[in-house]
Order: C-alpha cells, then structure tokens, then sequence
C-alpha cells in the first residue's frame, strides 16, 4: 500500500487496483503504522483535487452505465447493515474491481468520470467497512486509503469525511487515541459547509473520540453541537450514503459516547430510544445496541435485565457474521461469569453456547 503516491488521477487508480481483492489479506491488526492515517488525512485536507479531463482510452463509459452502478450502492449498504461485513465483503470488492477496471481502461467525460470515482469511493468505503467488521483491519485500511484518494478525484468531501471518520472509529478501537481524534477532527474540519445530518454525524463522531480519551468536557461540547445540526437534518437534503444516521442511529452514538465514559444511567436511556426506533433492516447495528444496553445495565447492577436484553440480541448476532458482534459478546459473558449461579446467567449460557463456541 503505496500511501505516498501522488495525489493524481494516475496515483489513484493506482491505490484502487492494489486494493482489490485486499479481502485475501486476512490480518487482523493494523499495518499502517503510527501516524501515517493523520498524515494521509492531511493530505486530504490540504491538496487541491486535479482537474479531471476526459479520458479518451477504451469502450465508452456513458451516464446510463454510471447510474446503473449509483442504484445498486443502497442494497450493498443494506446487506452489510442485515448481514454483517462477513457476507458482503466479497460482493462489494468484485464492484470495486468493475469499477476501477472502468476508470482505468475506458473513455469517459470529465463530469462522468468525476461520478464514477465518486462510485469507487463510496464502494471502497463500503468494502473497508465489511473488513473492519469481520475483522480484517489490514484490508480495511488498504481500501479506505484507496477510497480516499477516489473520494479526492471525485471532489466530493463529503464521502471523503465519511471514510476518515470510519477509519476514526477502528484507530479508537485499536486504542491508538490520538490518531482516532485527529482523523475524526480532519473528517469535521473538512466537510463543514456539508448538509446538516452530514455536520451532525461527523461532530458525534470528533465527541466519541474525546469519550474515548475520557475527554467529558470536549465531548459534551460537541455533543451540543451534534444536536443542534440533527434538528436541521430534516429540513436539509442529504447524500444518500447519510440517509442511515436517522433518529436511531443519532441516539446510538450519543449513547456510545456516554458508554465510553462510564455514564451507565444515560448510555441506558439513550439506547431505550434507539431501540424502540431501529429499523428491522438493520439488525447487525440492533444486536450492537443490545449487547450495549446489556453492558450498561449490568453495570448498573441489573444482572437479569442484561441477560434478557442478550438473550434478545442472541437472533441478530446469529445472522450476521459481524466479529466485531462477537468479540462485544465475548467481553459481556465474562462479566456475567460471576454471576453464573443465578438461574437467569445459567439460562443465557446455554442459549449462548454456539455462539460463544463459534466466536472463541
């Protein structure tokens, strides 16, 4: 992964051809090393998108052919949020291909070719999504860093915010803090005339960030300002690939940051509400908030509330191959290992028994 390749048309498609097929690096660690995402997302900020020109090589790649690919990105999207990323990381890395192979060997016009790198962006965020939650962090990354680039080409920094803010996310849950933060600010700082939901969803993410660090104040702060602009998000149009942060999605991060920093009472209100909201088609993110929900509580001493809200999370974990799902399991049954006389524990085990055995 050649990160210091130039911010040009050829130096992205270059990234874009190295990253697929990045499902077959089955690392689950980072390899990237301290640092470089920051500067990457500097980069990103900093450097002006080339003027893109009109390709002039192979078949014709006309609008009609674009927009077939632009229709199909809301049913990948939704594969990933019912089935996990263990199911549509392969589907989405075989577009990416198509894609790429289009841009690299096919005649095109400036605009078109301006919406097809936005396409790859978005797939590459996609793909890098699936492999972060299947657990394959060394992929994630290749694809990111090529989405970024496409997202750059494309001129389009509202999808390039999006992917450092999910690359955000993984660097917080590898515990490189630091890194998290800055990446979640440059993803803030560089999409701030986008729409309102848009605003709203990568300030949560910058107060996440601070949670993590057990930065409260920060947090809060932004907190306020994530609220403000979600109670414009309807009044505002959105790209498509925002239209998930909804309601629900809005109070799950609120809860996440409350979560982070050991606020059990709150994470627990918040997450009532993004439950009773959750759409049925997102029952990968629905078995997250419950295992969240089960975590708090039993912080908050209710042993059989958390084992009940498990046992209903038990169908969604189990349908989605989501690691990420398994490992948060793994972390909520230990904890209840100490309760493990009373009948309700005794009861959950067995249920968990497969799925505890499959995640180990």
């Amino acid at each position: 992964m050649d990160t210091d390749a130039p911010w040009t048309v050829e130096g992205g498609l270059a990234l874009l051809d190295s990253a697929g097929g990045a499902l077959l690096d089955r690392r689950g660690f980072l390899i990237l090393s301290s640092g470089t995402a920051v500067s990457v997302a500097n980069n990103w900020l900093t450097i002006e998108p080339p003027q893109l020109v009109s390709a002039l090589r192979g078949g014709r790649v006309d609008a009609g052919l674009v927009s077939c690919f632009e229709q199909r990105l809301p049913a990948l999207r939704r594969i990933d949020h019912t089935l996990g990323g263990g199911h549509v990381g392969t589907v989405v890395d075989s577009e990416l291909t198509l894609v790429t192979n289009l841009l690299s060997s096919g005649s095109y016009s400036a605009s078109t070719g301006r919406r097809l790198f936005a396409v790859a962006a978005e797939l590459g965020r996609i793909a890098g999504w699936a492999s972060c939650d299947a657990g394959l962090h060394a992929a994630a990354e290749r694809y990111w860093i090529a989405a970024l680039r496409a997202a750059h080409l494309a001129k389009d920094r509202g999808i390039g915010a999006n992917i450092l803010k999910s690359m955000s996310l993984q660097q917080a849950e590898a515990q490189r803090l630091d890194e998290a933060l800055a990446l979640a600010r440059a993803a803030r700082d560089g999409a701030r005339q986008a729409p309102a939901r848009v605003v709203a969803m990568l300030t949560i993410r910058q107060a996440r960030a601070h949670a993590s660090r057990g930065e409260a104040n920060e947090c809060e702060k932004l907190l306020v300002a994530a609220e403000e602009a979600m109670s414009r998000a309807d009044d505002e149009p959105a790209p498509s690939w925002a239209a998930y942060f909804d309601e629900a999605e809005y109070c799950a991060q609120v809860a996440a940051c409350y979560l982070l920093m050991r606020r059990y009472k709150a994470t627990d209100r918040w997450l009532g509400q993004t439950l009773a909201l959750q759409p049925d088609e997102r029952s990968r993110d629905r078995a997250t908030y419950f295992i969240w929900r089960a975590d708090s509580v039993l912080n908050l001493g209710e042993v059989e509330h958390a084992c009940a809200l498990l046992g209903e999370a038990i169908p969604d974990i189990a349908s989605a191959r989501s690691a990420r799902n398994r490992k948060r399991l793994l972390e909520v049954h230990d904890k209840l290992s100490k309760h493990r006389r009373l009948p309700a524990v005794q009861e959950l085990q067995e249920r968990l028994k497969p799925l505890i055995t499959s995640a180990a």
